[in-house]
């Protein structure tokens, strides 16, 4: 409708003018016509984009010229519907309005529901009209800049009115128009830059013209030449007017905007503008404000700061001409190299790279440190960025003497490189990852780094005579620096720890990857048997060494005729497995052979072979030490036990990775073990390898019993093997040394896992007889191991031997406890021990969250999965535990407000938010919980004598943590189950000793008291109305109060089933008949005495219970109207996480006030539940499960069936 009426009135507008409607041939009635119909606006045209941006601005232009009020109106409203206005401008309010109160107009009609407008929404669509909004503007301008802009309407009106609209209120004015006065803005500036290039080609034109001699001078032409360039500088100076008036009206105030999103709009453009045309805008007076704004507190807007100032160090003609920026705001371009916003970082380290190109004197050696460090940094991004300008800074600068070096090889230019590489890794002394280093260089250096002919030269070559050779620490890292490059061209992903994951290669990455590969196989396969064999005995070299045959194409070893080297390789494996003992040296012969050893490949049978040679040897040899070792009468030196460990430690460490079953170790290191634990003076490292070794046995032989290949008998044999080793862990668990016993308790719980019922899942039942499940005895063991040597201070443990101040050590010793506790908490998620023994471990939840708090939880959540209300009993016993231990230490009259109680509550309250939201899925297994805590709480009578609060009960207190979780009507009924094991006395008490049971009771009725509402509500003469907000509240007294005996019998049986404290909140006299009428109810043995009370009378009823006959009407109505007042209180609104309210049940139960309601003036709002409502919800939420009539019932309560 806005847009028809926008029509009318430019119509009117045209008649009104006196000029006739006279268009260009692409424009009718101020709106675009396609194909001959008149069917979009200009805000629609730019929208769709289906048409040329050129034409449509050449149809604009045509049109302005005929009727330039009419095109130009129809420009203002582009602008105005461009920013998701619904209004639009007439020709009357352009005619006699100023741009401020037509600004005031349309916001007036801007549609504030919905915050959104065409910049801020998303899709391809409105990311596009983005990009066609700004061309407009721009090419309208190129169109316009050689006689339209000049004629002081246009421009003059656009810019006004952009500036106007660019202080508004309203944000999408705002942005909107921030946004095409920049974009126009850098139009202007091109049409600047042009007319400042024609001015001195016109120039240059006239000194030639002038300095001609007078005969051949042409007057004429410096005349014309004189005219144009005035009218140059006309035209500049206007251009120039217009320029100023943009920036100072618009972007002076929206630079530092409320919106970063605006504020960015700023900086990119004045970036464009002084790459543009820098005579004009590349000085200080402008430079400032990317200067300050680079301390935004917006990412974006830093960004856009540091995007702007990259445009221009780019170039090095500009650079030179930022010196005294550079200066000014170098320290703050270093510290945004740490900025919290990566992209930032990334952009800061970038500009510093070009900074560093266009001068090497700008930055410190300090300001270059504070880059280097980030090649290390764990966001690959900031890594490689740092990387390029460390490759600028060290290794981009050549002197003369290096040109005419070859081009591989020890003398060579990358020979040098690769020493500074060298030199810089050892420098970076807290950083130690050499994959890390190579990662950040590899896309700016990786033809650097994948030389590694000169590396292999620089470690086996000699040095020339007059060049220093490196030392065993520079050899060492260059060795590391080699793998790590080989590793990086092989498998073609960042290091662990950086990246998200493995990406797809492209073919080219794919066809680079196999060509470095086979580079490093027919290079390695030659020089790796040569430095091992120079590096023999060099621990960390040999390590790094022998990883880099698992990087090679095994098939070149046949197809280049290489297996002479392959031999040659393997002898040296040979040699480093006999000279060393240190496990990752092992480790790594051991991961060598198992790759090498590939039946796929041709070379398998030569490596089986000096593979079996290998282990025959080592096993021979240990055979024959074990007997010397073992000999009765005599005492074993040192040297024997160190001969047995080593050769122990290599067979134990190639068993790991190779199937060893063949050889039969499992008796000689049975006999080991029993030796070890009958003498008890075995050294503990002997007992560790022999456990490993013997663990590894077992694996080995299940691994061929599960797929068939063994032979019959063999499942007989490892059963009877695996149950005599576990019971030889199970005896070494209850030794003295430490190791010992953490390596028993760690080997023992894999196997009981191994060996679960699990065991038979997937289809393999044919392995039951395997089962071993852990009896009583030896579940104790395990649970106390745990408890003494995982729950204990840091300065208790002393298994670092007298080392535990230092760092390394304390994180080294947590990291093995929070190993032995996983290993047991598995042993519970996966049911293989009893779930309640987890209470053990779930009661020290608090005190060591920091830790083990994320093993216990998870335990805690994996267990809730297996068995909802098995694992709630287990929560509530470990709080039962934790409150016996503060009894024994405390005794019972503690203080409630003591650190060990509240240190329980909070535990219980971090154990109820563990059972998250859903009440309805753990509903079952929260009122367990209650059940279990109850029956503790009464459990244990009062050491002081009857009349004293049982031993247990401040453990309702702890209970009351979940009441919350009930639903409203499991509330009432573990209410009702509660008051079994409450006398009628201990409803009386007041005293603060009985505070936790009124607590608690209140926790119960918090959500239950809308029953009790829905009641009154039912029997009331209001019906089930809801009262309006504005509507006095009635007063009891004028109640209208129906009449008959279905009313009193009503009455009666609803007062007989309120709350226990609501009803010692009466009067004295009439709570006393009612609490005793209630409890000679209880006290009755028949089932349906409650269903008596619902369907009789009130003849009927009082016979069958005398007290009530006591109960006049007076004292029923008494009642009735304080229970009304009682409810409009409120006191069934309370939410279930509200604290509960025990004021009114504190009062003194025996010299109370004759009556409660006199002098009580209740002033909140009253409100009535409609009856049905509470039916209609226990009707959703399941009414069947909890009955309260079935829980008083032994052979139906839902307590008693679980």
């Amino acid at each position: 409708m806005q847009s028809k009426k926008g029509k009318k009135a430019l119509g009117d507008k045209a008649k009104g003018g006196g000029a006739g409607r006279v268009t260009g041939p692409g424009w009718v009635n101020g709106h675009h016509q396609e194909n001959g119909m008149e069917n979009m606006t200009l805000f629609e045209v730019v929208k769709m984009g289906k048409s040329a941006t050129q034409s449509v601005v050449d149809d604009w232009i045509e049109a302005y010229k005929h009727d330039r009020d009419t095109t130009l109106l129809d420009l203002i409203n582009f602008f105005i519907q461009c920013s998701g206005c619904k209004g639009a401008v007439s020709g009357e309010m352009f005619r006699h309005m100023q741009n401020s109160e037509i600004i005031r107009k349309m916001t007036e009609e801007f549609d504030e529901d919905s915050g959104d407008y065409p910049l801020t929404l998303s899709g391809p669509q409105w990311k596009k009209f983005r990009i066609n909004f700004c061309d407009f503007i721009a090419v309208l301008v190129r169109q316009c800049q050689y006689s339209i802009i000049y004629d002081e309407y246009m421009m003059d009106t656009i810019i006004s009115l952009l500036t106007g609209l660019s202080d508004s209120q309203v944000r999408a004015f705002r942005h909107t128009s921030t946004l095409a006065a920049m974009k126009l803005m850098t139009a202007l500036v091109n049409v600047a830059l042009n007319l400042s290039i024609n001015m001195d080609n016109t120039q240059r034109q006239y000194e030639a013209e002038r300095n001609k001699v007078i005969a051949k001078r042409a007057n004429d032409r410096l005349e014309l030449l004189l005219q144009k360039r005035k009218e140059l500088q006309e035209n500049q100076d206007e251009i120039e007017n217009m320029m100023n008036a943009i920036f100072k009206g618009v972007f002076v105030h929206r630079y530092r905007d409320a919106i970063a999103e605006i504020r960015a709009i700023c900086i990119e453009e004045i970036g464009v503008w002084m790459k543009l045309y820098s005579d004009a805008f590349l000085n200080d007076s402008y430079l400032k404000y990317v200067g300050w704004t680079m301390h935004d507190k917006q990412g974006e807007v830093r960004l856009k700061c540091l995007t702007a100032l990259q445009g221009l160090f780019y170039n090095r003609e500009l650079s030179t001409r930022l010196e005294l920026f550079t200066s000014r705001f170098k320290d703050r371009i270093v510290s945004m190299t740490l900025d919290k916003e990566y992209d930032v970082a990334v952009q800061a380290i970038k500009l510093l790279t070009l900074v560093l190109q266009s001068s090497d004197e700008v930055l410190t050696a300090e300001d270059c440190e504070s880059v280097y460090h980030l090649v290390y940094s764990a966001h690959r991004p900031i890594a490689v960025a740092a990387g390029e300008f460390l490759f600028k800074k060290l290794f981009s600068h050549r002197g003369p003497e290096e040109d005419g070096l070859p081009r591989r090889g020890r003398q060579s230019l990358n020979g040098s490189l690769i020493k500074t590489t060298v030199f810089f890794f050892l420098e970076s002394e807290l950083h130690e990852h050499g994959a890390y280093l190579v990662d950040s260089l590899w896309e700016c250096a990786s033809e650097l780094l994948k030389d590694w002919e000169t590396m292999i030269s620089l470690l086996l070559d000699e040095p020339m005579p007059g060049e220093e050779a490196l030392n065993d620490r520079q050899e060492t890292a260059l060795v590391e620096i080699m793998l790590c490059a080989i590793r990086q061209a092989c498998e073609c992903h960042p290091p662990v720890g950086r990246g998200t994951g493995k990406r797809v290669l492209t073919a080219k990455e794919k066809k680079t990857q196999l060509d470095d590969r086979t580079r490093v196989t027919e290079m390695f396969a030659v020089a790796l048997p040569l430095l091992l064999a120079k590096y023999c005995v060099d621990i960390d070299k040999v390590t790094n060494l022998l990883q880099i045959p698992k990087f090679f194409d095994l098939d070149i070893y046949t197809t280049g005729r290489l297996e002479k080297h392959l031999d040659a390789l393997l002898r040296q494996i040979w040699e480093v497995v006999d000279k060393h003992t240190d496990t990752e040296v092992l480790e790594a012969c051991s991961t060598t052979c198992h790759y090498l050893c590939n039946e796929e490949f041709t070379i398998f049978n030569r490596v089986d072979i000096a593979r079996s040679q290998l282990l025959d040897e080592l096993v021979d040899k240990f055979n024959r030490l074990l007997e010397d070792f073992l000999q009765e009468g005599e005492e074993p030196d040192e040297d024997d036990a160190y001969q047995v460990l080593s050769t122990l430690k290599k067979i134990t460490t190639f068993h790991n990775a190779h199937d060893l079953t063949k050889w039969d170790l499992f008796t000689s290191n049975y006999r080991l073990l029993n030796t070890g634990l009958q003498n008890g003076d075995m050294p503990e490292q002997i007992v560790v390898h022999a456990m490993q070794c013997t663990h590894y046995i077992i694996l080995w032989h299940l691994a061929k019993v599960s797929d068939g290949t063994s032979v019959k008998g063999d499942m007989v044999t490892l059963r009877k093997q695996m149950r005599a080793f576990c019971l030889m862990c199970q005896r070494y668990i209850n030794t003295i040394n430490n190791a010992v016993k953490e390596q028993a308790f760690t080997i023992l719980c894999d196997l009981l896992l191994i060996f679960s019922h699990q065991i038979m899942s997937s289809g393999r039942e044919q392995l039951e007889s395997l089962v071993y499940t852990p009896d009583s005895s030896l579940q104790a063991e395990l649970l106390n191991f745990i408890l003494d040597h995982v729950f204990i201070d840091q300065d208790d443990d002393n298994s670092t031997d007298g080392q535990q101040d230092d760092e390394a050590s304390k994180i080294e010793a947590l990291h093995k406890r929070r190993n032995l506790l996983a290993a047991y908490c598995k042993l519970i998620i996966y049911n293989v021990v009893e779930i309640n023994t987890g209470a053990d471990i779930f009661k020290q939840y608090m005190r060591y969250y920091n830790d083990y708090g994320d093993i216990i939880k998870e335990t805690m959540s994996k267990t809730r999965q297996i068995d909802k209300i098995q694992c709630a009993k287990t929560l509530i016993l470990s709080l039962q535990k934790l409150f016996n231990e503060m009894l024994s230490e405390l005794g019972f009259n503690f203080d409630r407000s003591s650190s060990a109680f509240c240190g329980i509550k909070e535990l219980a309250r971090r154990f109820s938010l563990t059972f998250g939201l859903d009440q309805l899925k753990t509903r079952e297994a929260i009122a367990m919980l209650h059940k279990d805590g109850i029956e503790f709480a009464f459990k244990e009578p009062s050491p002081q004598g009857e009349g004293s609060p049982p031993l247990n009960l401040a453990f309702l207190d702890i209970l009351s943590e979940f009441s919350s979780k009930l639903i409203r009507q499991d509330k009432r009924t573990v209410h009702m189950y509660l008051e079994r094991f409450m006398t009628f006395q201990m409803a009386l008490q007041r005293e603060d000793c009985w505070l936790p049971l009124i607590s608690y009771r209140n926790s119960l009725q918090a959500g239950a008291d809308d029953d009790t509402m829905s009641v009154i509500s039912g029997i009331s003469s209001r019906g089930s109305t809801v009262r309006s907000k504005k509507s006095k509240p009635a007063t009891a007294s004028k109640r209208k109060l129906p009449e008959g005996e279905h009313f009193w019998c009503s009455l009666v049986n609803h007062l007989f089933h309120l709350p226990q404290q609501l009803i010692c909140s009466m009067s004295s006299s009439t709570s006393k008949q009612l609490l005793v009428s209630r409890h000679a109810l209880r006290q009755d043995e028949e089932p349906h005495a409650a269903s008596n009370v619902r369907s009789s009378t009130l003849n009927c009823f009082w016979p069958n219970f005398e007290p009530i006959k006591s109960l006049t009407k007076s004292s029923l109505l008494t009642c009735y109207v304080f229970v009304t007042r009682h409810s409009r209180r409120g006191s069934g609104l309370m939410e279930d996480d509200e604290e509960p309210i025990v004021e009114d049940v504190m009062m003194s139960s025996e010299d109370r006030l004759e009556d409660i309601n006199e002098g009580m003036d209740f002033d909140t709002m009253d409100i009535d539940l409609p009856a049905s409502k509470n039916r209609r919800e226990r009707t959703e939420l399941k009414p069947d499960y909890f009955d309260p009539s079935s829980i008083m019932d032994d052979s139906v309560g839902v307590f008693h069936s679980l």
